[in-house]
Parts: structure tokens; sequence; C-alpha cells
């Protein structure tokens, strides 16, 4: 068996996850994490699963590639290594007016800090931008992290907040 990463991209259309689920299942790959959403009637999709060899997971997804409008890849790429520590579990949530570099400085402040961004999603309504950031934190590091996120909060003109995540949620 192999680990794989699969990501698919192209137009929103109702179906395109159980079309790729079920091209998935069809060749005995089983999906172990995946996040899916639509951005702006773009549908993305990444996926990590284990089954056979790449070029059999092609092979099964090319039907969703020949009208050309949705984009399917598939690469081989390591298993996690479960014994590297994860860190403490935070959430950054950033909310402002739209401006260019917003989720470059935010996002290299956390990295200086030692943090891991585990997920993120922004969002544009109207003027309106948002960030929400999952973050794995170095042990005692959130008190100094939230003041460097502050200063550049102030120099961006938004406001962001630093919470411990509950890992229940999560």
């Amino acid at each position: 068996m192999h680990e794989l990463a699969i990501t698919v991209i192209g137009p929103d259309r109702t179906g395109i996850v159980a079309d790729v689920a079920e091209a998935l299942a069809g060749v005995g790959a089983n999906l172990s994490d995946s996040t899916m959403t639509r951005l702006r009637g773009h549908f993305a999709m990444t996926l990590i699963c284990t089954g056979p060899a790449p070029e059999a997971v092609e092979k099964a997804l090319a039907p969703l590639n020949a009208d050309g409008k949705l984009l399917a890849t598939v690469r081989a790429v390591e298993p996690e290594d479960d014994s590297a520590e994860s860190g403490d579990p935070y959430l950054v949530s950033v909310h402002g007016a739209d401006r260019l570099g917003i989720v470059a400085a935010v996002t290299r402040v956390v990295a200086a800090a030692g943090g891991n961004i585990t997920d993120l999603t922004t969002r544009l309504t109207g003027p309106l931008y948002v960030i929400i950031a999952e973050v794995d934190l170095p042990r005692d590091a959130a008190d100094e992290l939230r003041e460097r996120l502050t200063a550049a909060a102030g120099e961006l003109g938004v406001d962001v907040t630093l919470r411990r995540a509950d890992t229940e949620i999560l």
C-alpha cells in the first residue's frame, strides 16, 4: 500500500465529492484525511489516502479530467512521523478591512514564534477580510506570540485574537 496525496480543483458542480470518493473506493484507496471547499465558484479538494500505486489511482480519476474542467493529481508521499511533537493547539483569528499582505504578515509572525499552521481559512465578505487559523505552538510560546500579533495587528489596522483551542472540537 502507498500513502498518496490527491488534489482536485476546478469549477464547482454537484457530485464532485461523490465522483472522487467512488473512484478511490473502486481501486481500494482508503481516505485518511481530507479537506474540501468551494472558493468563489471553484471547487478545491486535498486528501491523503492509502491505496494502490499512484498510476492506478490516476487511471481511476482520469474520467474526472476528461472534459478538461477538473484537474486531479496524485503523488506518493511519506507517512507522517507520529513521533513528532505537535505542540499546544491555538486559534488565531483576524478581522479587518481588506488590504494586501495580511496573510503574509500574520503567518510570518506565527512562524517566527515556532508555530505550525495546521489549518487556515480566509474569507473576503465585502470590505471585511477574515482569517481563522489553527496553530500548534511550542510550549510557553503563546504569551510572546500574542504580543507580536498585537503589534502586527496595529501595523495592519486589523483585530487579531489568539486563544487556546478546545482539542475536543478540533
